[in-house]
């Protein structure tokens, strides 16, 4: 039998992999040509994770969105819904650049470049220039956008979804995190589905948290399958702890 510390690692482990992604609960949706720089990476014209444009040919979304099954990996950019694609100008081939240290999302460093095929003409959201060491303040009120769920167990929607969320004390949001016995890495930020109704879930991994303008975080994941707010914080891979291997990808990846 397995002992009771490695059996429940396990169950917390599979429940926090169900989790992942980032469907929009208790948002709006949002408005025709609004948040153009929102990329729906899709796999053989489904979409199944977020993505957002931060160079003319880069995208940023999440590492775990790398999944062995997804083989013909496309990216459209430039609709809020998604029934509505022009083919021939919203849709692009990528090549992949996850991050080398990478295991899962409870490890840390949840984060992938998609190199676009072609550069867009959409304008690509800003990042933080801070340096490395800096963090974003608690309680700041930010925005993360999807496609997905617009409630738990609820069918995938075709539009655009926005919600408000507020960033999370990192020291608090490891407390709560601890109740069930997980330890988080350092490289994320704590926002939304604590304390509130409104925040993130299935759907779509790899949206941003978009903060004064900027993408500071990528959506990463949750708990248990649960989008039922409140209950313990959403979790985004911190971009300002990456802003050296975003900057330098020639250092890691061949996507030029």
């Amino acid at each position: 039998m397995f002992p009771l510390r490695t059996l429940l690692f396990f169950v917390l482990s599979c429940s926090v992999q169900r989790a992942l992604g980032g469907e929009i609960i208790n948002g709006k949706e949002v408005p025709p040509k609004s948040l153009q720089y929102m990329v729906s990476v899709q796999n053989n014209g489904k979409h199944f994770c977020g993505g957002f444009l931060i160079r003319k040919d880069i995208v940023l979304t999440a590492a775990h969105c790398d999944i062995k099954t997804k083989t013909n990996v496309t990216v459209v950019l430039g609709t809020n819904d998604l029934r509505k694609i022009d083919e021939r100008t919203m849709r692009y081939n990528v090549k992949k650049c996850k991050h080398a240290d990478y295991k899962e999302p409870l490890n840390g460093s949840d984060i992938m470049m998609l190199k676009l095929s072609r550069p867009s003409k959409i304008k690509p959201i800003k990042l933080p220039i801070k340096l490395p060491n800096k963090k974003i303040k608690k309680n700041t009120t930010c925005l993360v956008a999807g496609w997905g769920k617009i409630k738990s167990q609820g069918p995938k929607v075709s539009k655009l979804y926005e919600v408000d969320v507020a960033t999370i004390d990192r020291r608090k949001c490891q407390l709560e995190w601890a109740k069930v016995k997980k330890t988080l890495p350092a490289n994320i930020i704590c926002a939304g589905g604590y304390k509130t109704k409104k925040g993130a879930c299935q759907g779509d991994s790899g949206g941003p948290l978009v903060c004064n303008k900027m993408a500071v975080g990528i959506v990463s994941f949750n708990l248990d399958n649960n989008c039922d707010y409140p209950n313990v914080p959403n979790v985004y891979t911190d971009i300002i702890k990456f802003l050296p291997w975003i900057n330098y990808p020639k250092r890691k990846c061949n996507i030029d």
